[in-house]
């Protein structure tokens, strides 16, 4: 990259805990936060597990201090939430002082709202404030409303590798001048409409998920949201601030191979990797980690171990899914992810992938399984959406 890209803050609120340090305590901890669902009604609740945040949109309107005539939906709650922590923990107290954005990614957006009201909104005029609140961008709007940011805002929806291709957009906006800090990540609610949608398409698990083994059954649906905020090299000289971790490297590809799955020989996924590792000036060998998008769903598991060995080879470095913790986040997947992946770095850890047994037949790959220490300065990270749209993000200690 022609400049670094620094990492000062990050905020997060996922299954596991409600901030950053809850969230490294559970994953070096081992403790999952799949669960059956309690804050809604669904058919399938018997017969599905997920990655709850066990906090009802009335606790969270009164932890952010919201009037109670509010219209943000889950999604919008729980990404003010995340996005609140991540400015405090990059000392941010004027956040228009300098040029600063917002880069949001969801794919729920407000349908926690439509699927709630949606029958009876055409009659009750008091309720087409909740309906205009669905599309994506209202819940980024909402955010930067909530903290007061007055600058560029943007969101971008490509399904679950969402959240990093709001990495990747800040890191280029910082890159060309055009801003001098980025608020990026993403948020997503669980809703009826997608666990619904997931169902119909076979991909839930009845049980605890179980990425990269040759008896995974499916994902489990999760809802998390999680903020880094991104400046320039030269805002961290102006204000002497402390650098978490460098957004060293980052690539998108598609493999225009199906609406839902991927390539079964991982194209897509191989082309984003490699990309990553141009930008970043760095070799497959210097990797010490890659959290894997790892969604236990059989298209999934195969596609992306396909490509991770085709491109590291023999020299395939520790590896593990991070989804059996917080279950299958969607947009904010990438986000939470890259949480992970700078505490990683920080702590010089590997995540175990939890409930792996049996190594899959088709590759001689096989996931780090208990919490591992070693010397970690550059994390790879994987998000792969629907449509084929995957995206790789390269984190570094410097």
């Amino acid at each position: 990259m022609s400049k670094k890209v620094a990492i000062t803050g990050m905020g997060i609120i996922s299954s596991i805990g409600n901030s950053v340090e809850d969230n490294f305590n559970a994953l070096i901890q081992q403790q999952t936060g799949i669960s059956r669902l309690e804050n809604f009604q669904s058919k399938h609740v018997n017969e599905i597990k997920v990655g709850e945040i066990k906090l009802t949109n009335e606790q969270l309107v009164e932890q952010l201090k919201l009037s109670q005539e509010n219209t943000f939906t889950r999604t919008a709650l729980l990404g003010a939430f995340a996005a609140k922590q991540a400015v405090e923990n990059a000392g941010i107290t004027d956040i228009n002082e300098y040029k600063t954005g917002l880069i949001s990614s969801t794919s729920v957006g407000g349908m926690d709202f439509t699927e709630k009201h949606f029958y009876e909104y055409l009659t009750d005029d008091s309720l087409a404030k909740y309906i205009t609140s669905h599309d994506a961008g209202d819940s980024s709007n909402k955010i930067a409303e909530y903290l007061g940011l007055n600058g560029f805002v943007s969101t971008i929806s490509t399904a679950c590798s969402s959240a990093a291709n709001a990495v990747m957009l800040g890191a280029r906006l910082i890159n060309s001048g055009k801003l001098d800090r980025v608020i990026v990540g993403g948020t997503d609610a669980l809703s009826k409409f997608t666990i619904n949608g997931f169902k119909t398409l076979m991909i839930l698990s009845d049980t605890y998920n179980k990425p990269f083994d040759d008896n995974r059954k499916g994902l489990n649906l999760g809802e998390a949201a999680a903020y880094l905020v991104l400046e320039s090299e030269e805002m961290i000289q102006k204000t002497n601030k402390e650098v978490l971790a460098y957004v060293s490297g980052f690539g998108n590809a598609n493999d225009a191979f199906h609406q839902t799955a991927s390539s079964e020989n991982g194209e897509g996924a191989f082309l984003a990797m490699q990309k990553a590792f141009k930008i970043a000036g760095l070799n497959p060998s210097d990797i010490d980690y890659i959290n894997v998008h790892g969604t236990a769903t059989p298209n999934n598991d195969l596609s992306e171990g396909r490509a991770i060995a085709r491109l590291f080879e023999n020299q395939v470095p520790d590896f593990s899914s991070t989804k059996p913790y917080t279950g299958h986040t969607l947009a904010a997947a990438a986000a939470i992810e890259a949480v992970f992946s700078v505490l990683a770095i920080q702590n010089n850890i590997v995540y175990p992938n939890l409930n792996f047994e049996t190594p899959m037949q088709e590759f001689d790959l096989i996931p780090n399984t208990e919490v591992k220490s070693k010397e970690i300065n550059h994390v790879l990270s994987n998000s792969f959406g629907f449509g084929g749209n995957c995206s790789t993000l390269i984190f570094s200690k410097n």
